[in-house]
């Protein structure tokens, strides 16, 4: 291929990587937006200086190289290389902490407390008032138009919160936590990311977050505290008896069930949830059953175990009552 005809593919290929519901570049936040306004303001700084100085040196040693007055050559160094780049970065300094403090602003009401375990995300509803949290997992639902407060800690290693789209990232670390705020502007489905490596898994440590109107958001809430929905059918059926016959609920909780534990993610509402082991899988009825059986292999160094030995038909089943949890 041409050189001139690679210009206007690697063009497209970067038009394309700008946009996504993971990009940095297509907020759709208000704290993502100013963290954009951020970069692009540093990055003209970065030109004026780059342009001024070498510009500087162009015309001295290109355009125009002839002797200069010591006197002169002293002010143009100080002028130009000290006292201009000094002014531009101060004022981009100033600037920049100017905004900082919004991003962790209080919330509106609601708060979010995120803890990184090894390696999905325990996820604890906290409304306005409440006596306890409405319990979730490695999934995070928002409302538009309202700022959200994240209450970060970590279980065992550092991890990092991030997601690009709506705002910045807030590192988590075990023992201490921490705060950030957020603020959808438009709903829609994006992809948070651990930001720090934290492991064997530490790709594989991803969740769906979901920005709802108001309304919506309030509806969901309301569903999402409520217990699991009684399986129907013969099979979703026996999927219940082998999730309490082996032993799934020391680990894990089904609201309205004898499944109590809480080593592992809540499942109550894990069949209406985008991703299956922390942004890994698509949540069909397949992938579950996979998950379930090769659980090592899909996600290395993760804590359940794998039960392979489960026979074809009681697995089939398990995974169908776990896509009913809604």
């Amino acid at each position: 291929m041409r050189f001139s005809k690679l210009i206007p593919v690697t063009a497209l290929l970067v038009l394309t990587s700008c946009v996504g519901r993971q990009s940095v570049l297509d907020p759709a936040g208000r704290d993502a937006a100013t963290l954009l306004t951020l970069f692009a303001v540093m990055l003209a700084g970065l030109v004026v200086l780059w342009l001024g100085v070498n510009g500087m040196m162009l015309f001295f040693h290109r355009l125009s190289p002839r002797q200069y007055d010591e006197a002169v050559a002293r002010k143009l160094i100080i002028g130009g290389g000290i006292v201009f780049p000094t002014i531009v970065i101060a004022a981009l300094l100033a600037w920049g902490l100017s905004i900082m403090p919004d991003q962790r602003a209080p919330g509106d009401g609601l708060r979010i407390k995120v803890t990184g375990e090894q390696w999905w995300w325990r996820v604890e509803y906290w409304p306005d008032g409440a006596d306890a949290p409405i319990i979730a997992a490695n999934e995070i639902r928002m409302p538009v138009g309202a700022r959200t407060e994240f209450n970060l800690s970590s279980a065992y290693v550092i991890h990092s919160f991030w997601i690009p789209a709506l705002g910045g990232k807030m590192d988590m670390f075990p023992g201490r936590e921490t705060m950030i705020s957020l603020e959808p502007t438009e709903a829609g489905v994006f992809r948070g990311q651990c930001a720090e490596f934290c492991g064997a898994s530490h790709a594989q440590m991803a969740f769906e977050v979901v920005t709802l109107e108001q309304a919506a958001f309030n509806a969901w809430l309301t569903a999402e505290a409520g217990p699991a929905v009684a399986p129907e059918g013969a099979q979703a059926m026996r999927g219940a008896e082998v999730f309490l016959e082996e032993g799934c609920g020391a680990c894990h909780a089904v609201r309205g069930t004898a499944a109590v534990g809480q080593v592992g993610p809540d499942l109550t509402h894990v069949g209406s949830r985008k991703s299956l082991g922390a942004g890994v899988l698509e949540p069909t009825i397949a992938n579950i059953a996979d998950w379930i059986a090769h659980t090592d292999d899909v996600k290395p160094e993760v804590e359940m175990p794998a039960y392979s030995d489960l026979p074809p038909a009681d697995l089939t089943a398990l995974a169908t009552y776990l896509k009913g949890l809604k």
